[in-house]
């Protein structure tokens, strides 16, 4: 048996997820490095790590993972920190440069343009540096921390999770932690993720957690206390539930038509801890 090895996000959005981890005592079971979300991914799909917090359609793309159920980062509105930000407006759009530390949102952003917003732009994955972005392409693509702190008045801005409630009528999963199921039979007894995962993001919500990360993360930032709690409140939403499963799988078969995924697998859990510990006898 050995300690599973966590990757994790290093944004805002992620901050309550980790409470327990940061901040009680989860970490002591696991072992946790810290990247950004398509490096989660990797490291999960290279196998140097067991449980990882991963773009959405990743999922689609690696082999062996379960989803540890309940837990998002999802959005049922505004997400604040998924922009498309342009120097024309969107008809004029010819050229997109893409985060290239992103995965999901790159899907989404395509998504919208072949189902809705008319196909033939040429995308571009590029360093997440907005002027050098906006230097290259007619658009840009910015995700998390950074998108926070964009000047909205200087530039054409639609926001990705706002315009997939619109155009689709349902929540957006950007994340979710999934585990790789070849891993749980290495994984220490007794310990039940679901729960662990689960609780983490509760604790993390709580007003008292809230406070302590606004106050941190208002710093890194150079944004207020309040924008900090008012996007993870208002904005984020950490629930896996029927809505937010319902708008995954319609993503998932719109990625697939657009050429974004080649292939589309079954969505599953992982088994209840009871079911996990009988595997390991066994």
């Amino acid at each position: 048996m050995r300690r599973l090895r966590i990757s994790a996000i290093s944004y805002l959005n992620t901050a309550p997820l980790m409470w327990d981890f940061d901040h009680g005592g989860a970490a002591k079971d696991f072992d946790i490095f810290y990247s950004v979300p398509s490096s989660c991914a990797a490291a999960l799909r290279q196998g140097t790590g067991d449980i990882g917090i991963i773009p959405a359609i990743a999922y689609n793309r690696i082999p062996d993972l379960v989803i540890i159920p309940g837990v998002a980062i999802a959005a049922r509105g505004p997400v604040r920190s998924i922009l498309l930000i342009s120097k024309a407006p969107l008809e004029d759009v010819r050229t997109i440069a893409t985060d290239n530390s992103s995965m999901t949102s790159v899907a989404l952003t395509r998504v919208l343009f072949e189902k809705w917003w008319g196909g033939g732009r040429e995308f571009r994955s590029l360093p997440p540096e907005l002027p050098a972005m906006l230097g290259e392409c007619d658009a840009a693509l910015i995700i998390g921390d950074p998108a926070l702190k964009v000047d909205r008045s200087r530039y054409h801005v639609l926001d990705l999770a706002e315009e997939w409630r619109r155009l689709s009528g349902k929540s957006f999963v950007f994340a979710f932690w999934a585990v790789r199921e070849s891993a749980l039979a290495e994984m220490q007894s007794g310990l039940d993720l679901a729960a662990i995962f689960q609780g983490s993001r509760d604790h993390g919500l709580q007003p008292a957690a809230l406070e302590t990360i606004a106050g941190e993360w208002s710093v890194r930032l150079q944004i207020s206390p309040t924008e900090v709690k008012d996007y993870l409140t208002k904005n984020i939403y950490y629930q896996l539930d029927p809505d937010c499963l319902q708008g995954m799988e319609l993503f998932f078969r719109y990625a697939a038509e657009c050429g974004a995924v080649d292939r589309l697998r079954p969505v599953n859990f992982l088994r209840p801890a009871a079911a996990q510990d009988h595997l390991r006898r066994a």
